[in-house]
Parts: C-alpha cells; structure tokens; sequence
C-alpha cells in the first residue's frame, strides 16, 4: 500500500580481512519514510505522562512541571489513548479518575485532563520502579498501540537497586521511555538504566523553565511514530559469533543483551518505535580465518516488522581474505567514526567516574582524551562541556582537572555523552 511506511537498509563496511583477520565490522543505515503525511494520525497510540511529585519538587518545581506535563497533554492528537501518573513512593493516576485507565484524548478530555494537573502537590519519596510498573500495565491494555511513556524527575531513586532493576528487566521492550532530569540532585546512571533499558533517550533540562519545551517536544516526537515496534534480524553462519549490536547514532544504546532467539543462528534485536528518521547500528561479527580470496556471508540482516513477521528490508555482511595489505588495512569510514564515537562516550564515563573517587591521574588523562576526540569529530558541543572540566595548557599541552566545576556542567557532560555526531560528509 502506498501509505505504508518505507524502510531502508544500508550497509557500511571494508569486507576485506588480511589472512588471520577475524573480526568483521559493519555499519547499518537504516531509514524510514513514516508513509504518508496522515498515516501517523492513522495509528493507534498510547501515552503516558509520568510526573515527580516528591517532596524534593516543592516551589517553583512543581509549577513549571504542572505547566510541562500541560503543554504534553495539549500536544497529543485527538484520539490518543492517555494517563497521567504522580510519581513518589507510590504511583498514582490522577487523570482519568476512578479505577487506572487509558482515556482517548479529545477537547474535552484535555481539559480535565489539565484541571487535574493543576492541583498536583510536591510530597514523599521517590520510586522510579513503581511509576514504570504503573505505566507499564497502562499501556499494555492497548495491546496494538504504538506505546510511549514521559518519565520527568529531579531526585534520585528510593528504592533498592535489585528491586528497580527486576521492573526495568520485566517491562523492558514493552513500551517506550523517555527520561528527563530537571536540577542538580538527580543520578544520570539511573535514568540511562531506564534509557536503556525502554529503548528511550534521556536528557538534561538545565533550566526548569524550559521543561515545557522539553515536554513538548518529546510528545511532539512520540505523536509522529507510524510503527510501534522493529527488530534487527541478525543470522550468523554456525562458526561464527555475533561479539555485539549497537545502535550509534543518533545515541548510542547497546541491544546485545535484548537478542531474542529466532532459533540457534539467528536473534531478533528489538529498535522500539519508528516514525520518518535515520538511525545508525554498528554490528561486529567474529568469523573463523579464511583462505586467501574466500567471500563468505558474515551475516544477514533482516528489518522485521514483529507484528506481522514482514520483512521490510534487508542486506549482506560479507568477509573476503585478502593478502594486498591495502585492502585489507583501510578502515570504513563510518565505522571508524562510530568506533571514535563510542570511545568518546567511554572515556567521558571513565574519567567522571575517576574524577568522583579522587583519582586525578586518571581522570585527567581519560577527560583530556575525551576533550581531543570530541574536537576532532565536531562534537563542539561536548568539547566546551570537557573544557569546563579539564584544562590544557596549549603551550605545553598538559591537561589538569579544574578545581570548582558546577555540578549541572558534570551532569550535562555525562548525559551528553551518549550523544553522537554524524560523520561529516569530504568538504563539509
């Protein structure tokens, strides 16, 4: 049909590998048109509006959060199944009233929908897990619904990391979240868990004030998904292992662990939602050495629709030994920039890390590190952040911590991280 989403799949690589070469690296583009300009009011979607009400979000926190979640329910389309959750030690819907429920979202129901948002209050602890286990069966009621969660907080987690963990592992590729952290007294490595774990992104909001933006934004993005779910189809042949699957761009998120057997050769690796983007995954795969001129076909890669099992796309990951040294030692330029990119994020979260346990050595070493890739690879952005935190001398080029850094700053860089710049096209 005309107005069906259209995928596409390109793939990235150098095949060549000298005689004992044995890994295989391949960059996959793949791209969706979304379909026609009204197929995303064509699908069925459901949103869920998740609001910290700790008492940590007293003052001027909660009325810029009631104006956000707000500004979330303006934005959403008529007939989108909705809820409105007020998070604490506990989780409770305040919009639609009586028992937990999904309302489509009309005039009308926005409004009350708004009436309840602004009698929220800032009270109690805070649970993340409780929040995410009542969204979760919110949204699972519209089995066939493109499903997506707003998660906004400004504390940290109450609850025993065993425990917020079984429900990020137990509602994981069930629905899709996107995280915000408002102020400085929040944990990025939490929300990157529930990121990652939900398939989402998550971000810093620096300025409360700006969090109405940010709110509609993100609603603005969930609203135009036309897919609810895509998997990364990947077959090995029976001597070879699939080392890793990663999206790069435009974040990076690891979907090793999320591989769902199709049978002993092939898994599933679950995107989440799509609506008319680009996204980038870097696949690695280990084969056994080859004779001098053999192709083999390193790896398949299928775009599957999970609803229907349709296949949407496809492309080879091939492997061809080589002994010209020419061939076998140039490396792609995609995955070079992706492989840089990945490295960037790591040092940044190593030389954090090291910088909060004291170890100026190394953190100095890894942020200074950092601080040259991100210059190097256009991450102008990163690199102003890392100049906040680590100094270089450019007479001498020594690199030293800097003393009194604001904590939003860290905050910002360590969320920033896991964002990548797209390789610059030659004379750009």
């Amino acid at each position: 049909m005309a107005d069906q989403p259209a995928f596409t799949l390109n793939i990235d690589q150098n095949k060549y590998l000298p005689t004992d070469g044995r890994e295989v690296h391949a960059i996959l583009t793949v791209g969706s048109t979304g379909g026609a300009p009204a197929r995303a009011g064509d699908a069925e979607a459901a949103e869920v509006i998740i609001i910290d009400t700790s008492g940590s979000m007293s003052g001027s926190k909660i009325r810029e959060a009631r104006q956000a979640a707000a500004t979330a329910v303006q934005t959403l389309r008529d007939g989108v199944y909705f809820a409105v959750i007020a998070g604490t030690e506990s989780a409770k819907v305040v919009y639609p009233g009586g028992a937990p429920s999904l309302v489509k979202a009309t005039p009308a129901t926005r409004s009350e929908a708004e009436r309840a948002i602004s009698r929220l209050l800032a009270h109690g602890g805070t649970a993340m897990g409780e929040w995410l286990k009542l969204a979760g069966h919110l949204l699972t009621s519209r089995p066939s619904a493109i499903r997506h969660a707003l998660l906004m907080t400004d504390g940290q987690n109450n609850e025993r990391p065993d425990v917020f963990g079984a429900v990020l592992a137990g509602w994981s590729g069930k629905f899709v979240t996107d995280c915000l952290g408002v102020g400085d007294d929040w944990v990025p490595a939490e929300l990157r868990k529930v990121a990652e774990a939900m398939l989402g992104t998550f971000d810093f909001v620096r300025n409360q004030g700006d969090l109405p933006e940010y709110f509609r934004r993100l609603t603005q993005t969930s609203m135009s998904k036309t897919v609810a779910d895509l998997s990364l189809r990947v077959w090995v042949p029976q001597t070879a292992r699939l080392k890793f699957v990663k999206q790069v761009s435009p974040t990076l998120l690891d979907l090793t662990g999320k591989r769902t057997d199709v049978n002993p050769l092939t898994g599933d690796y679950p995107t989440g939602s799509w609506g008319t983007e680009e996204r980038e995954y870097h696949v690695c795969v280990e084969v056994p050495p080859g004779q001098i001129g053999q192709e083999i076909r390193a790896g398949w890669v299928k775009l599957v629709r999970p609803d229907t099992q349709e296949v949407v796309a496809s492309g080879n990951v091939l492997a061809q030994w080589t002994d010209d040294l020419a061939q076998s030692t140039r490396i792609n330029g995609k995955v070079a920039h992706y492989t840089g990119q990945a490295e960037l994020h790591e040092l940044i979260q190593d030389g954090l890390s090291a910088r909060a346990m004291g170890d100026v050595d190394t953190a100095t070493a890894r942020l200074a590190k950092a601080r040259q890739i991100a210059t190097e690879s256009g991450r102008e952005d990163t690199a102003r952040l890392l100049e906040r935190v680590v100094e270089v001398d450019p007479a001498t080029g020594t690199a030293r911590l800097r003393r009194n850094v604001e904590k939003a700053d860290e905050i910002e860089l360590d969320t920033g991280s896991v964002r990548t710049s797209r390789l610059r096209k030659e004379g750009s």
